[in-house]
C-alpha cells in the first residue's frame, strides 16, 4: 500500500478502532452502520489534519468510501 493509503488507513483506524486494519480499504458508508454523520465529520477533520488540506465535505459525503476518499486526495 502506498503512503497516501497508509495514512488514510490510520485516519479510519482512529475513527473506527474496532475494525481490523485489513478491512478498512473495503469500507463504505453503505457497508457500515457505525459510519454515521458524526463519524463522517470526525473522519474528515482527521483527513484535513493528516493531509494538510481543507476538504469539501459536500463533495466527499456523497457515496463516501475509502476508495472515493483516496481518489479525492489523489487530486489534491
Amino acid at each position: 500500500m502506498d503512503d497516501l493509503k497508509n495514512r488514510l488507513v490510520n485516519c479510519f483506524a482512529t475513527v473506527f478502532p474496532d475494525l481490523d486494519v485489513a478491512e478498512i480499504p473495503d469500507l463504505s458508508m453503505a457497508s457500515m452502520a457505525e459510519w454515521d454523520s458524526v463519524a463522517t465529520v470526525t473522519l474528515v477533520a482527521l483527513i484535513e489534519e493528516e493531509f494538510g488540506i481543507e476538504a469539501d465535505i459536500d463533495e466527499l459525503a456523497e457515496e463516501m468510501s475509502f476508495d472515493t476518499i483516496v481518489d479525492y486526495l489523489a487530486t489534491r
